[in-house]
């Protein structure tokens, strides 16, 4: 299960987030979300767990404090695969579009 967590703080990094959630089970994975041009922390990560270790995590970090900051722990929604680019859209290509005359 992949677990969403919010409001962390620029200290905490993925290994310390590893740290946090490996009480509750083996984590798969964690990682922090920094930005791309910074390389600072966004204030949220993901953690990737077995389901039941992963809803123990859930229930006992979820509004918890951490470093000064209360964090919020809820399942991460599901990703969807998006189709098409942002100038066609989701549909398909319509070829008229793109012939010469």
């Amino acid at each position: 299960m992949n677990i969403y967590v919010t409001n962390l703080e620029n200290a905490i990094d993925s290994d310390k987030l590893k740290e946090i959630f490996s009480s509750y089970g083996e984590v798969s994975s964690s990682e922090v979300v920094k930005d791309v041009f910074t390389g600072a922390s966004r204030g949220f990560g993901y953690v990737e767990m077995e389901d039941d270790a992963a809803r123990k995590a859930i229930t006992a970090l979820d509004q918890s404090v951490v470093n000064t900051l209360t964090i919020t722990v809820k399942e991460a929604p599901e990703v969807k695969e998006q189709k098409g680019s942002y100038k066609v859209g989701n549909g398909a290509v319509n070829t008229y579009r793109f012939k010469r005359n």
